[in-house]
């Protein structure tokens, strides 16, 4: 031990290159404290923007799930008060008809006993007034009836389509709202899977490229050693020692160095791990509040569902009851009409005229119930009576009980078709010259089986509107001329 000073003194160069080596170390130690620094703040500036975002996300996902809410109880509301007020509307207007029927059927009444007074009072002086008279009195009750028919039926109609609309806007709502729910749960969802995964890549990138840097550090520095050594080794067997001593101070740091490392990397690995926990907690208290919201707004759906289906139930049963009534009622007109045509048939037969077009009766057959509503439109703008099937046997079924004066049916319908109809038709003396209109697409082979069944007209889709109210005009001055 006595003779290392001397060896000190004899290679005072030596001293100075491992003075050299140690700053060396001490710069490569701070540069990795300061690297390790600037990671753990870039973790826990990541980890406060991802808190603060996933706060102003929640924040935003209540907000929006309250105001759906708001917007869903409003049109539940809003559907109860209309379907309350269509049900007084459609008891008035009921109480209003049955008076209209009764004030009518008296009225009637006592004009047939008026004029069946006068006509045996003057029936051979006066004949040919009283035709006259028969035939105009005819021609107003017939439209009369038919004035009632068409009431009734838009109106029993327009309860209907009401009726199907309610019940389509609030299946909508229930489905549009559970579907929100579902979308706002999967989003969360994905959103929170989506968040934990960004999170793991970037840990696990930083762990990968802390472990590179460490690495390429700790070869450079093997490397520096390994040609420090090699160095050592080409000089002279004096400076031996030194080396020897430089290599302990340098393993000592290096190990220093390590243990460092290893708690740098120890701490920010428990920091990982409590955020993540803490991430964990607050997403499954959020599953927890959004499964309990979720279950609340069910149970709410669930008890107005019941509501709105036992309201409707009693509803349907009334409505049941009034289409009963009216449908008697409409039987008995019906056959009340059927003896008045008949009557008023032999009188009109002996001079023909063209009808006016409110004294007009068109009929039409469709399967669409948009054709018909747009056809309808177009022929009462025009002053046309509309009947209205909803395919070949509906049509058959009226036609039975009250013949129009103009038949337009499509051809292609289920059941029973438009060539079908008018095979039908034709094969029946009452409504043999039935004037016939049959809409289908331009086809050389359907317009040789339409003239086949009978048919007057073929109009081919799609057709000009004036032209449907041009043939409907010429059926019926060519029927009159006949």
């Amino acid at each position: 031990m006595e003779q290392r000073p001397n060896v000190h003194r004899q290679v005072p160069m030596f001293v100075d290159a491992h003075d050299e080596g140690t700053s060396s170390m001490t710069m490569i130690q701070t540069l990795l404290l300061i690297a390790v620094a600037v990671l753990v703040g870039i973790l826990l500036i990541r980890f406060f923007v991802a808190r603060r975002s996933e706060s102003e996300r929640a924040e935003r996902e209540a907000r929006a799930q309250a105001a759906r809410e708001a917007e869903r109880q409003a049109a539940d509301n809003a559907a109860r008060q209309a379907a309350a007020a269509a049900a007084r509307r459609l008891a008035e207007r009921q109480a209003t008809e049955k008076a209209e029927r009764e004030a009518a059927e008296a009225a009637a009444r006592r004009e047939a006993e008026r004029q069946a007074a006068e006509a045996a009072a003057r029936r051979e002086a006066e004949r040919q007034a009283a035709e006259a008279a028969a035939r105009r009195e005819a021609e107003r009750q017939a439209a009369e009836a038919a004035a009632r028919r068409e009431a009734e039926r838009q109106a029993v109609e327009a309860t209907a389509r009401r009726e199907a609309e309610s019940q389509a806007a609030e299946a909508s709502a229930r489905r549009e709202a559970e579907r929100q729910a579902a979308e706002a749960a999967a989003r969360r969802e994905a959103e929170s899977q989506a968040a934990e995964a960004a999170a793991r890549r970037e840990a696990e990138r930083q762990a990968a490229e802390a472990a590179a840097r460490r690495e390429a550090e700790r070869q450079a520095a093997e490397a520096a050693a390994r040609r420090e050594a090699e160095r050592q080794a080409a000089e002279a067997a004096a400076r031996r020692e030194a080396e020897r001593q430089a290599a302990e101070a340098t393993a000592r740091r290096e190990a220093e160095s390590q243990a460092a490392e290893a708690s740098a990397r120890r701490e920010a690995e428990r920091q990982a791990a409590e955020a993540a926990a803490r991430r964990e907690a607050e997403r499954q208290a959020a599953e927890a509040s959004a499964r309990r919201e979720a279950e609340r707004q069910a149970a709410q759906r669930e008890a107005d569902r019941l509501a709105i289906e036992k309201a409707l139930h009693e509803e349907e049963n009334e409505r049941q009851a009034i289409e009963t009534a009216i449908e008697h009622e409409t039987q008995r007109q019906a056959a009340e009409e059927a003896q008045r045509r008949s009557l008023a048939a032999s009188a009109a037969a002996l001079v023909p005229k063209i009808k006016a077009e409110e004294q007009t009766v068109v009929m039409i057959a469709d399967d669409s119930k948009v054709v018909r509503v747009k056809t309808s439109r177009l022929l009462t703008a025009h002053r046309y009576q509309v009947l209205m099937a909803e395919d070949g046997l509906d049509a058959a079924r009226q036609i039975e009980v009250s013949t129009p004066d103009v038949l337009v049916t499509d051809e292609d319908m289920p059941g029973m078709n438009g060539l079908q109809l008018a095979r039908q038709l034709r094969a029946n003396p009452r409504t043999a010259r039935l004037p016939i209109i049959l809409v289908t697409s331009d086809n050389e082979q359907l317009r040789a089986n339409a003239a086949a069944a009978g048919v007057d007209v073929v109009l081919g889709k799609p057709y000009p509107e004036e032209q449907l109210i041009s043939h409907i005009q010429q059926l019926l001055r060519n029927q009159a001329n006949a």
